[in-house]
């Protein structure tokens, strides 16, 4: 699996120039703003640490064009999460001015950061995902949209936010009260999908590799936003404790579903698995073009895993960006 120059440290480390001007932009004003503060000072520091010389740490704002044609970086990493550094907007902004930047392109970042195109791409390939239906929000106060119970989510947002398992011991009312706290307040259309009893589970891409499966158990609740960014609220199981056959399933699904969309760099593919049913239980939910890189975060754990340090990775993601970049130029040239 993968590519084998890809994975060989000594390559990556030696096709990068120590004194290269990168900017690791983060922040930005999304609701996953702490996150990408986390994630960027993360991969500043480690590319510091590992020798690069020029590395600038960009904080987001409306201003943000002329900020890096000030700075005149030859890459970005790109370490912003939900909109508009996750949706193809700033990927965009970057294409115009002629910079590279890590992870996923504008068409990729534009279908996954929406859980509902992103089905329209991989399902008719045989990737198995909840059967979901878009609702308007003020609809729910009239009545469910399907039989309890059933997860109520965001369309484009990521991290697990504004995530509501709605079940009829639950406590939004029968049917959902408009005084309830939840996502029918903030969103005016939610993506309504049958809730999939079962395990909670993860698996990143890294390049053309799936890394491995981590199993991540709540100590209350779900795996929502707090949960994945609070330390102590859920303990990841890395490998994940699942059949042979089951992991299997995951990893190629959530390899499947990185090169389907196109995604570069890193990805993450998340996964509810009823262990009732075997393979047949494995369903994705949701494929992330740019997962988080904190001291939490699931892809830098399974890069630990399968023996790549976190300044490695960050190296790696760099060095694909910077060679992807190299490709296009020279098929534009040519």
């Amino acid at each position: 699996m993968g590519n084998p120059a890809y994975w060989s440290a000594e390559s990556v480390t030696d096709q990068l120039d120590r004194n290269l001007n990168i900017v690791v932009l983060m922040g930005g004003w999304s609701s996953e703003r702490p996150v990408s503060l986390m994630s960027g000072n993360g991969v500043a520091d480690a590319l510091k640490d590992r020798g690069f010389t020029n590395v600038t740490a960009v904080d987001m704002d409306r201003n943000v064009a002329q900020v890096l044609a000030g700075v005149r970086p030859n890459v970005v990493f790109n370490a912003l999460h939900g909109t508009p550094g996750e949706d193809g907007t700033v990927q965009g902004m970057l294409e115009l001015m002629q910079i590279p930047y890590t992870h996923s392109g504008v068409t990729t970042s534009a279908i996954a950061i929406d859980k509902e195109l992103t089905k329209g791409v991989l399902v008719p390939h045989g990737v198995r995902m909840p059967k979901g239906k878009i609702v308007e929000s003020k609809s729910l106060y009239e009545g469910d949209p399907m039989a309890r119970p059933y997860v109520l989510k965001p369309v484009n947002e990521g991290s697990s936010v504004g995530v509501a398992i709605v079940t009829d011991g639950g406590n939004y009312g029968h049917p959902i009260s408009a005084k309830a706290e939840g996502p029918w307040q903030h969103f005016d259309t939610l993506l309504a999908e049958p809730f999939i009893k079962g395990r909670e589970l993860t698996v990143a891409v890294l390049g053309d590799e799936a890394l491995c499966v981590t199993e991540l158990k709540p100590k209350a609740g779900f795996y929502d936003f707090d949960a994945k960014y609070t330390d102590g609220l859920t303990e990841h199981v890395c490998p994940a404790q699942v059949p042979d056959n089951v992991a299997k399933v995951m990893m190629d699904m959530a390899l499947a579903s990185h090169r389907l969309l196109g995604c570069k760099g890193a990805s993450r593919s998340d996964f509810r698995w009823d262990d009732e049913l075997g393979e047949a239980g494995v369903y994705l939910l949701e494929v992330n073009t740019q997962p988080g890189m904190t001291p939490l975060s699931l892809v830098p754990e399974q890069a630990r895993q399968v023996g790549i340090s976190y300044g490695e990775l960050v190296e790696r993601i760099l060095a694909e960006a910077l060679e992807g970049a190299k490709k296009t130029t020279g098929a534009t040239k040519g």
